[in-house]
């Protein structure tokens, strides 16, 4: 086990990194999308670029309301697809652009539909396979990793967690607080309310439409539609059972864990003590700089930083 640590203070930079890399995201790969029929009835879109046929097939999970749009999973679909790589751009449900069929959605612990979609993917013939998660799908990619042990194996040669928040008590305070709060937990609840009231009106009861249009704060939201939709009492229960920290120390697949010590997502004190237990297995590298999946304000750092762990022997 290797780490970084370079920094012990929350740097003020990682702001700009994290908006940087948001607002001049790289050019889009041209991508094929498929429909996949869910276990449940429901449906997921699947995006790929590269060839079909390629060698080598990388899963990328995306983050908190992101897609196959967002800048890091542009970055690195382009990247595959120029080396001749296939790129599989799985979107969590009701995150492709049209609302899922059911009245759950997806959330920071949903390790099973990692597991659902990871084995469909391999079963399909795809060899070798790695996958990566960013933020909220680091932390299910690793909450997964650590729940299979050994059997995850099988199914993936590697893994990658990009600014994943491990502990999501801490996260989650952190980002309804001060300038966090405005800058990014309001943009998140912008999208996350709008979802929350489209799917009321769909199926009536499932919570107070007035209570959600008053939320202001990931700990309202979450309390409010996350934990309940999803099998929580509330949202420390949520946020406790969902977060990937306590599983980091039985993951048993070469992993990397990527986080930026200036993370406004996830204070440096916070990342260090989640991280203090991980297995053997488990690369831990902390970068005083990048942000929030803002490595480090160049596109092409980060699939070439995944290239280099994702292809050594």
């Amino acid at each position: 086990m290797s780490a970084v640590y370079r920094a012990p203070a929350w740097l003020p930079g990682g702001h700009l990194q994290t908006l940087y890399a948001a607002l001049r995201p790289p050019p889009r790969a041209a991508l094929a999308r498929e429909r996949w029929e869910t276990p449940d009835g429901d449906f997921i879109d699947v995006d790929f670029a590269g060839p079909g046929a390629a060698a080598r097939t990388l899963v990328l999970f995306h983050g908190l309301e992101g897609s196959s749009a967002s800048h890091y999973a542009r970055a690195i679909a382009a990247y595959c697809a120029a080396r001749g790589w296939r790129c599989a751009l799985p979107h969590f449900r009701g995150c492709s652009g049209e609302p899922n069929r059911l009245p759950r959605a997806y959330h920071s612990g949903d390790s099973d539909e990692i597991d659902w979609i990871l084995r469909r993917l391999r079963a399909g013939g795809t060899a070798p396979l790695d996958a990566v998660g960013v933020s909220l799908g680091g932390n299910a990619l690793l909450k997964w990793l650590g729940e299979r042990g050994a059997e995850a194996g099988g199914v993936v040669q590697r893994a990658a967690a990009v600014s994943a928040p491990l502990d999501l008590v801490a996260a989650g305070f952190t980002l309804d607080r001060g300038f966090n709060r405005e800058l990014y937990a309001r943009a998140f609840l912008r999208t996350m309310k709008h979802k929350a009231l489209e799917k009321l009106r769909r199926f009536p009861g499932l919570y107070d439409a007035r209570r959600v249009a008053r939320v202001g704060t990931l700990y309202e939201f979450d309390d409010l539609v996350t934990a309940p939709l999803h099998g929580f009492r509330s949202v420390r229960d949520y946020w406790t059972r969902a977060s990937s920290a306590p599983w980091l120390e039985r993951i048993q697949v070469p992993t990397l864990l990527l986080n930026a010590l200036n993370d406004p997502f996830l204070p440096a004190e916070a990342l260090l003590a989640a991280t203090r237990r991980a297995a053997p297995e488990v690369v831990l590298e902390f970068p005083a700089t990048g942000g929030h999946a803002g490595f480090p304000g160049n596109p092409g750092w980060l699939p070439q930083r995944l290239d280099a762990f994702f292809s050594a022997a």
